[in-house]
């Protein structure tokens, strides 16, 4: 399972012109599910996402999590963070899971998120979506539930 996390000021995810999912403060996570994953890898994530320190603290070091800010998260699922491009121009998907086990996984750790007491708003599984990010800092980190990086 990989992620891509954003740290914002706020964020929102529409679907046909509809507002679906907003939050202030707290992060986006860009979330690819691979057909190898299991609910293990979304506990990692979810464990790992919830204290993660890359909030400031008074003294302007990144100290603090998106739960210890009482933040919200913005999930969004993305199977393109599977897409192989090491070969020609047109990326492969064959290592994102199929789309049932996909939502499934997707939906379970957002479960997660909420259990660990955040706020958790979601995009529409497998829907054309149209993602408003309002940047903070900016920070990005890259996260595999192999650690691969």
């Amino acid at each position: 399972m990989r992620a891509v996390v954003q740290r914002v000021h706020r964020a929102g995810v529409n679907v046909d012109g509809e507002t679906i999912g907003e939050i202030g403060p707290g992060l986006v996570v860009f979330l690819g599910v691979g057909h190898e994953d299991k609910t293990a890898d979304a506990d990692y994530l979810a464990a790992k996402i919830s204290g993660l320190r890359i909030f400031e603290d008074e003294a302007g070091l990144m100290n603090i999590s998106v739960k210890e800010k009482n933040y919200s998260v913005l999930a969004i699922s993305q199977f393109t963070l599977y897409g192989d491009c090491r070969k020609g121009r047109r990326p492969g998907f064959s290592a994102a899971a199929p789309p049932e086990q996909a939502e499934k996984l997707y939906n379970y750790f957002c479960d997660r998120l909420s259990q660990d007491g955040l706020e958790v708003a979601t995009g529409k599984f497998q829907a054309e979506m149209r993602i408003l990010v309002d940047n903070n800092g900016p920070v990005t980190i890259l996260l595999d539930s192999k650690r691969l990086f």
